[in-house]
């Protein structure tokens, strides 16, 4: 039976990753058994949660006549909009526990709806959470608020899903802020243009979202995160609209849009932007590429991203993430290298870049890359199926995150953290990191460390390395004692790459989780309280998802119906 809810979109798993009624396939359940095996664990997993096993408190509040039509307390909205897609996330949905439901989940259909919400906010003493397509990863969209809110409303914006104008000429178009990753790219096709912006969460995650959090995307080199396609962005916030002046660059002063970009729903709703476009690729070039390690291997990246080529695809696998995404015999680390462009043919290009891998003992299959570039055209990303290691590693990066569905029911942790580092620091923080989260899951589980990394993305300066670790959660099924070890684990990761130089998020942001031992001993003190400064600007009233970046305001009493932050 279909839940009720006010969403007009593809019923989602509200207890895992992806849609309802997609799950494993028979070949990928059988996988990920195996390395249930392997950890330690036969278990089958644990029966699916069902909405009715909840138990959700009244809203606090009552929605206004004004916007009743547009407010929803379902249990399906509620729970949908109570977490995001960490592991921590999933496991509390296995427990069937949710200590914050949000009391109202709103879907606005216009920005009068969104002013009228964060009226309604402030009059009520409620707190406001912007919820894109709550694939966050680190608590940023999860209602624990603290502070003496009265309720907190989640505010979708779904329904402000569409393309509004395309400026050919200039290759930008004007998109609002709850367009999933597929509607934009749809609406863009008939004009020949693209975003080009593909995170692994791109099926389910939002332009407002990716803007908010400063997102990552498909180019591992030049285009690498969000930020790079921002021509300006509007916010409603609760003192009123802000919007920069789209320009293609300006050197007026400190930038509005970069105070908008990655303030993750702490200043306000992000409704709209103007995107820079891309023609769509019509040239393809790649190529697989091993080495007998991975000091080789990242020696070959860094030369490739100092050259000046810019790969769209740079993506080094080390031997334990080759083989765990069966692209690799667990000996050899795994170039997955790619050249695109809608203009001009890459022959040039990848002949450099062959040369320069070949430079630090590097081999790959010579009639693969001729094929690879004799298909030019054609595709979608997330969409086509290339043959070979690229094509496979591909695949399986984009069906990764399902994984989960069967893993965590049956007591394994999974999880990821990414970073970035200068290629000066790069060998020493390799070899620390997986020293020190190593230990950390040795200690919690008692077995030997299953901890892998990959570039994601690459730089002149430096790559940024994302991990991936599994081990035994528990073996008698208490979800309580699961995410105790994954607490330990996660901390240690934190500590262990702030500590040794590196950033605690290079596009999964902040949220929640990456505060403690993370951003906060990143970040300059004066800067948290410059940006605590104008956060009280723009909220007043401390509305806007309390808790994420910074501390939960503390505010006055409730004077006259409206909360008055002290002076």
């Amino acid at each position: 039976m279909k839940p009720a809810t006010l969403a007009h979109r593809r019923e989602l798993c509200f207890w895992g990753w992806g849609y309802a009624d997609a799950g494993l396939t028979p070949a990928e359940q059988s996988q990920v058994a195996g390395l249930a095996a392997q950890l330690g664990t036969g278990a089958a997993p644990a029966p699916a949660p069902r909405l009715e096993e909840f138990d959700l408190p009244a809203p606090r509040v009552a929605a206004p006549a004004r916007l009743a039509a547009i407010m929803s307390a379902t249990p399906y909205d509620r729970i949908t909009h109570g977490y995001g897609k960490s592991f921590a996330d999933l496991v509390r949905l296995q427990a069937r526990t949710m200590a914050h439901p949000p009391d109202w989940v709103a879907f606005p259909r216009s920005e009068d709806d969104v002013e009228a919400l964060l009226e309604f906010a402030a009059g009520s003493g409620a707190a406001v959470i912007p919820f894109g397509g709550g694939t966050s990863v680190c608590g940023g969209v999860e209602p624990d608020v603290g502070g003496d809110y009265r309720a907190v409303i989640s505010v979708d914006l779904q329904y402000l899903n569409q393309v509004l104008e395309v400026d050919r000429s200039s290759r930008a178009a004007l998109i609002e802020g709850g367009a999933l990753g597929p509607e934009l790219e749809s609406q863009l096709k008939p004009h020949g243009l693209t975003l080009r912006h593909f995170p692994q969460s791109f099926e389910f995650s939002t332009l407002g979202g990716w803007i908010a959090t400063r997102a990552g995307g498909h180019f591992a080199t030049h285009y690498t995160h969000i930020d790079d396609f921002v021509e300006s962005v509007r916010m409603l916030t609760p003192r009123g609209a802000m919007e920069s002046r789209r320009l293609p660059g300006s050197g007026a002063g400190p930038s509005p849009d970069r105070m908008m970009i990655g303030s993750e729903g702490t200043l306000g709703l992000i409704t709209r932007a103007w995107m820079r476009l891309q023609d769509r690729p019509r040239f393809r070039a790649s190529a697989s590429v091993t080495f007998p390690g991975m000091p080789q291997a990242a020696e070959a990246v860094r030369a490739i991203s100092q050259a000046g080529l810019f790969p769209s695809n740079c993506r080094l696998l080390d031997p334990l993430e080759a083989f765990m995404n069966g692209v690799g015999d667990g000996n050899t680390a795994l170039l997955v290298l790619a050249f695109e462009s809608a203009d001009h043919p890459l022959q040039a290009w990848m002949a450099r870049a062959l040369e320069l891998l070949a430079d630090h003992g590097g081999r790959w299959d010579a009639d693969s890359v001729q094929r690879s570039m004799a298909a030019a055209g054609g595709g979608e990303e997330g969409g086509e199926h290339r043959k070979g290691a690229a094509g496979d590693w591909r695949n399986q990066f984009l069906r990764a995150p399902y994984y989960r569905n069967y893993l965590t029911p049956a007591g394994i942790i999974a999880d990821t953290f990414e970073t970035a580092i200068t290629w000066d620091r790069f060998e020493a923080f390799y070899a620390g990191v997986r020293e020190r989260v190593g230990g950390a899951i040795r200690e919690v589980s008692g077995a030997e460390p299953l901890l892998s990394c990959r570039f994601t993305h690459v730089y002149p300066d430096g790559p940024a390395p994302y991990f991936t670790f599994y081990c035994m959660g528990t073996g008698s099924g208490d979800m309580n004692a699961m995410l105790d070890r994954w607490r330990t684990i996660k901390l240690a990761a934190n500590e262990a790459v702030t500590s040794l130089g590196g950033t605690v998020t290079h596009h999964h942001a902040v949220g929640r989780d990456h505060r403690p031992h993370g951003y906060d001993e990143q970040v300059p003190p004066l800067f948290r309280e410059a940006f605590a400064g104008a956060r009280r600007v723009l909220d007043p009233n401390g509305l806007m998802n309390p808790g994420v970046l910074l501390d939960t305001p503390e505010r006055g009493a409730v004077v006259g119906g409206v909360l008055r932050h002290p002076q």
